[in-house]
């Protein structure tokens, strides 16, 4: 049986022109630290809209509330999303819950 997914951490991304390459980069280390770092995690999305490639979203599946909120408690947390948000001219986050799947 195959575990639902309730628990999602997103990011709406808005690159700096030029700044791109490096994003995803420092995106990818974000979350190999996240995997290693946070036992809740489960897995990660980042996708490129195809008609701005500036413009990211990302998308992290997490096993519980409480593990989102563990990661996000977690010192080196602050400094790696800091650096993905400083190639970036405007982003947001938030966390959700899953109401419907198909």
């Amino acid at each position: 049986m195959t575990e639902e997914l309730k628990h999602w951490s997103s990011g709406n991304w808005h690159v700096t022109d030029g700044k791109a390459e490096e994003f995803i980069d420092r995106w990818t280390e974000f979350l190999a630290w996240t995997k290693g770092a946070s036992e809740g995690f489960v897995k990660a999305r980042l996708i490129r809209d195809l008609s701005d490639p500036n413009h990211f979203v990302s998308f992290a599946a997490w096993r519980s509330r409480e593990a989102m909120s563990s990661w996000q408690d977690k010192p080196e947390f602050a400094d790696l999303l800091g650096k993905c948000r400083a190639l970036c001219d405007d982003m947001t986050s938030g966390m959700y819950e899953s109401t419907v799947q198909l």
